[in-house]
């Protein structure tokens, strides 16, 4: 499910609610308003934390609240079903305020349409928005992805096999990966 919002920043401030979810991956960080899930990010040690805290408010006009709205229950249990290991996306309600324009229009397109245990070339899904040209910028528009994980970024590899970049470390991409069957298990 997805909410269409523009970024934020000038209008009127979006209550938000975040917190610090355990992961097979380590410390998750996680923040919702009203509309969705609108940032997750990896390795939220307490000096990350707070950096992603002080770039929301700005972002969202106020100040996020560490759980205490209820709106990343949905989340949360979506997010733990997949590192238990569950087939399937996660399916919960998402802010997309954070992008916008060709980035927002490419991540769209990954969530929508590169379906659990699949991966796709930075070249096919730049085809698939109508800019086959556009491999490098779909690159980087997967750079930017305020919701890695749940809009699955981990997917898009190169057109040769290679794994390409990752945000959250190539070592997280291998293990996302595998988690979906897409790659062997690492063996330690």
């Amino acid at each position: 499910m997805d909410i269409e919002a523009e970024p934020s920043g000038g209008g009127r401030a979006v209550p938000a609610e975040w917190t610090v979810m355990e992961s097979a991956l380590g410390p998750l960080f996680l923040a919702a308003t009203e509309r969705g899930l609108v940032r997750v990010e990896f390795h939220a040690d307490a000096a990350r934390r707070e950096r992603m805290l002080d770039r929301l408010a700005g972002q969202l006009g106020t100040e996020p609240v560490e759980r205490a709205l209820g709106l990343l229950a949905g989340a949360i249990r979506g997010l733990d079903r997949y590192f238990a290991g569950e087939p399937g996306d996660i399916d919960v309600p998402l802010d997309w305020s954070l992008t916008a324009g060709f980035n927002r229009q490419v991540l769209r397109e990954l969530a929508d349409g590169v379906p659990y245990g699949t991966v796709v070339g930075y070249g096919e899904l730049a085809r698939r928005v109508g800019q086959p040209g556009a491999a490098q910028a779909v690159g980087a528009a997967m750079g930017s992805n305020p919701l890695p994980v749940v809009v699955p970024c981990h997917r898009v590899v190169e057109s040769d096999g290679g794994l390409g970049g990752f945000g959250g470390g190539l070592e997280t991409k291998r293990r996302l990966l595998a988690l979906e069957g897409v790659l062997p298990a690492p063996l330690f």
